[in-house]
Parts: C-alpha cells; structure tokens; sequence
C-alpha cells in the first residue's frame, strides 16, 4: 500500500477509535500528525497498544459472520508484535491457548504478532490452533476430511501421528521466507471433551470427543490499513458447531448414522427423519458433556437471543449493523431463533478479520 492509501486507511479508524474511547477531537488530530510524519519517514506506522487494543474489538464487532458480537468489548488483547523467532512465537501461541483454555472457563483473546511489511511476513499455517487430522488410507478417510491437505503439508515437513480419529495436528509457523517449522503441542495443554449423553447410555460406545476451544488462526487482521497476518484468536463454541456441522456434515466426521443406529431408528427412509432426530440427540450429547466438563460452550438458541441483544446495542449507539445472514443462523432449527425473521447488511466493515490464502498452497 503507497503512503498515500495507508493514511487515507488511517484517518478514519483514529477518528473513530478515538472518538470511541473518549478522546478528544484534537487528540486524533494530533495523533493522525504523527501518523503522517511516520508513513512519509518510513512507510508505515505503529499503532500504540490502545488502538491495536480496541482496533482488534471493532474488528470482532464489525465480523459480519459471528453470531457472538454482544462479547466484543471484553475481548483480551495479547501485544506480541516485538516477537521475530518462530520458537518465540510458538510459545506464546501455546501461552495464549493455556490463557484462553483456562481450565474450561474460556476467555475470548487475540494474540497480535508483527505486521505484514514489505517482504516481512509472520504466518500461523494451520486454519485453527488446534484441529484434528485427517489420512487417507485408502479404503476411506480416517479423523477429518477438511484436514487431509493440511495433514498431508505436515507429514512432509516430518510430523508423523499416531493414526488415530482424533490426532491434534502440528503448529506450523513461518517467519518470512524462512522454512516453515513445526511444533507439537505441549502434553495436557489441548482440553478435550469426552461426549456423553444425558439419556442414552450407550452413547459412549461412540467414543467421540472434541477439543474445547476454537482457535482461528489463518485470518488477518486489518486495522487502520495495517495488516497483522499472524493474530490467532478465540472465543467459545456454540454447540452446533460441533454437533451439527463438525461432527455431523458427510464431508466431516459423518456421525449421524451411527448414532442413528445406536438409537435404534429406521434408516430405511427418509420420512423416518431419522437424521434429524439423531441431529437433535448428537448436539444434546455436545451440550451436555461440555456443561458436564466444565467447559464453556453456548446453546444456538441463547447465541440468538444474545444477537439480538448486539444488534440493539448497535442501534442505540447510532451505528451500522452489518452481518451475512447465512451465517448468523445456526445449522439447526434457525427458524426457531429471532435471526431466521429478519435480514442483514453485509456490507464489510472496518477494521476486520479477513481471509487469506494457504501459504502452504505455493509451497507444495
């Protein structure tokens, strides 16, 4: 970006910024100075620790695909941008699972490594910190079928699993144009599930489990035209997450006939609606044994209800509610929920968590 445009991105997120936390007219003016000054010295400026602060907040509330809004203000924010070395970085990555594990009792955070300068690049590999593998072995898939390319990068680079369903992948980092490393994760760091059900006894049969937190870590983050492109960042499941799409999509983990079978339904037609009473009781059991872990997680009737709640606090505070529709309703029973009525801007506001491609994808 030529200064030019990095300013032009700067102004109006330290007017808002600031205007957000309080400050003064002629504080922004006397910052947005020194803004200036910096981008025509050198190219780029530095956010203080306030604005990437609240930044990465406005980031959260501006994220038209999450129905968790109402929480975006107790966000924690973790400044690692003075970190070079990739054994540095895994180690506040893994610093930063432990924090937001915290035993089961989530805390949503962000940690922000150094931004995307020129040729200066940090890149976290995986789409989520912690996520399961997937191996083809021939006669079909076995863990995750989303985690087959990403699997077979890290078996290439020298991981090597244990070939189970449920194997924790790698951290892979790469600092610039060096060659990307890998680091298991520490033991006990990763919390598991172990699910269960409320009224079926022989659920456990199953043997399913999934892992507490969701860590995205392949988005960047934007703000004020400065692109973080290493800031993994957490908050807590909504149990269809895992119940109606991880655990229950074909192209996933496929379980619903086997828990159909368990139950005893007849799978011989559809009008039987045995997928969708084996949906309902396999997102029971992922409510159920979070609670029963003392893991955080949220049902998708509450997450709805907790929207609206956002949306109204957007409303009287005078600013736009954007959010992409297809999203915000959950994967099962949406008209059941306030969201299903009602429609959406989704306009892509700033600053914002985007997407970016593979690094791995040029490497291969």
């Amino acid at each position: 970006m030529i200064a030019t445009e990095l300013y032009k991105e700067a102004e109006p997120f330290i007017a808002n910024c600031y205007s957000e936390l309080g400050k003064t007219e002629s504080e922004a003016l006397d910052r947005l100075k020194e803004i200036e000054q910096s981008i025509e010295n050198k190219g780029y400026y530095v956010h203080t620790l306030e604005e990437l602060r609240h930044g990465a907040r406005m980031a959260w509330r501006n994220s038209n695909r999450c129905i968790g809004r109402l929480f975006w203000q107790s966000l924690e924010v973790i400044d690692a941008r003075s970190l070079e070395d990739a054994d540095q970085i895994a180690e506040q990555v893994f610093n930063h699972i432990k924090y937001a594990t915290n035993e089961g009792r989530i805390r949503p955070a962000i940690t922000v490594f150094a931004p995307q300068f020129g040729d200066r690049q940090i890149r976290i590999w995986n789409h989520q910190l912690v996520r399961y593998a997937g191996y083809d072995t021939g006669s079909g898939i076995l863990g995750d079928p989303a985690s087959l390319d990403f699997t077979r990068v890290c078996t290439d680079l020298g991981w090597k699993g244990a070939g189970t369903a449920y194997d924790v992948l790698p951290l892979v980092i790469q600092v610039n144009d060096d060659p990307p490393r890998w680091y298991e994760h520490p033991e006990g760091l990763v919390k598991e599930v172990q699910l269960s059900h409320p009224e079926i006894e022989r659920f456990e049969e199953l043997a399913l489990k999934w892992y507490a937190v969701p860590f995205i870590s392949d988005m960047k983050l934007e703000i004020g035209g400065i692109t973080y492109t290493a800031a993994p960042f957490n908050g807590w499941y909504m149990g269809t997450e895992i119940g109606a799409r991880n655990l229950a999509d074909f192209n996933r983990y496929n379980k619903l006939p086997e828990v159909a079978r368990l139950m005893g339904l007849d799978m011989s037609t559809n009008t039987s609606l045995w997928k969708d009473r084996a949906l309902v009781e396999l997102n029971v059991a992922v409510i159920h044994s979070f609670k029963k872990h003392g893991v955080s997680i949220v049902d998708h009737h509450t997450a709805s209800e907790q929207f609206m709640r956002f949306a109204q606090q957007e409303q009287n505070n005078d600013r736009p509610l954007t959010g992409r529709w297809s999203w915000l309703i959950p994967p099962m029973s949406p008209s059941t929920t306030p969201v299903w009525h009602r429609g959406f801007d989704n306009t892509e506001l700033k600053p914002a968590y985007g997407y970016q491609k593979a690094p791995y994808t040029r490497n291969n």
